[in-house]
């Protein structure tokens, strides 16, 4: 349980949400697990505010239960009775709200399984809640994280790592349309240009726009479906995952330094420990993403997760926009061009997903 609670604890703080006919006077709101059955709510306001909850993250005021009246403290301890409870913050000064929820699933055995949703974009509209999640590999989920997460109502679960890594570890969320294509592991394995010395680690993320491209087009035929809930994910949920997140957030009109921050987020949330299962090189000899996994295991180094940042502390997704920049214009282009997506239907994307 300490390192569900550490991990929830990193939530990130969202800018000021807006309903109604102003921006909303709550400010840095968040919501972090501190038990099992116990969750604590933050937030900064001037006024007093009333806090309410709902187990729908759609759910509107009239059908959300009142937990609090004229709250001046800027927290409340709430009972958590349901598996993914949202709240609701009304300044009493104005009527205004904030939805806000747990952004990072309390998942005994996950890594780096969190919700997307809150993130302010320009005219004070923000994300929705509950419709967009992100993770890392789900091969060692225990029965109850297993449960926790098809209580989601997850209609589409799009797996972004390679056929390789689908195979050793397998995701144990059945029941789930499924969506993967198959490539190699090795198209991102890039290698030195002398025996001395160490890959560009802006090279897979330069490679990140084309080898993805498949995927984003099957991620935005689901959301412009708009059928429900859906999930993306790949091993360690940051780099590839990481990508794609920053390509939908930009879609949504989320700034750039919350994009980044959403990013850097993973270094805190990934349990490597439960990404993959325990790996031996030698029973499968003639497989080198299986020989690669296997040795980052050995690694001491690697069962932390490590920052994102090169040897310039410039965030690696930065190489990734660089190269949508150079190849398609910018993130538009590439959406345009290669995933198939038009301002149409990024005006349709962001009248589904954001409120």
């Amino acid at each position: 349980m300490n390192r569900l609670l550490a991990g929830a604890a990193v939530s990130l703080a969202l800018v000021s949400g807006m309903s109604g006919g102003g921006f909303a006077k709550v400010a840095d709101e968040k919501v972090e697990r501190a038990a099992a059955d116990k969750v604590v709510l933050s937030w900064t306001d001037t006024a007093p505010v009333d806090v309410y909850v709902s187990e729908r993250p759609d759910a509107a005021m009239r059908d959300a239960k009142l937990l609090s009246k004229g709250n001046v403290t800027g927290r409340f301890e709430a009972a958590v009775t349901s598996t993914r409870p949202y709240f609701l913050l009304k300044d009493t000064r104005d009527a205004t709200t904030v939805r806000v929820a747990e952004r990072v699933l309390p998942l005994a055995q996950g890594s780096n399984f969190r919700d997307i949703g809150g993130y302010p974009v320009a005219g004070g509209k923000h994300v929705r809640w509950g419709l967009l999640y992100r993770s890392g590999g789900t091969p060692l989920l225990s029965d109850a994280d297993v449960a926790q997460v098809q209580s989601l109502g997850l209609k589409n679960l799009i797996d972004l790592r390679s056929s390789e890594e689908r195979v050793f570890a397998p995701t144990r969320l059945d029941g789930i349309p499924y969506n993967a294509v198959g490539y190699s592991m090795a198209s991102l394995m890039s290698r030195p240009k002398a025996a001395d010395a160490m890959p560009d680690p802006g090279d897979a993320y330069r490679a990140f726009p084309a080898l993805l491209a498949p995927h984003l087009r099957i991620l935005f035929r689901a959301l412009l479906s708009a059928d429900g809930a859906v999930a993306y994910n790949c091993s360690a949920g940051q780099d590839r995952t990481g990508f794609t997140t920053a390509v939908l957030l930009h879609v949504l009109g989320v700034p750039r330094d919350v994009i980044i921050a959403d990013y850097h987020m993973s270094t805190a949330l990934r349990h490597p420990e439960f990404e993959v299962p325990k790996l031996d090189a030698a029973a499968q000899p003639n497989n080198p993403t299986l020989a690669f996994f296997a040795a980052m295991q050995k690694d001491p180094r690697m069962s932390k997760a490590q920052p994102l940042y090169d040897a310039n502390h410039r965030a690696l997704l930065e190489y990734a926009f660089d190269e949508m920049q150079s190849r398609w214009g910018g993130v538009e282009g590439y959406l345009a061009k290669e995933i198939g997506v038009s301002s149409a239907d990024i005006a349709k994307l962001r009248k589904t997903y954001l409120e």
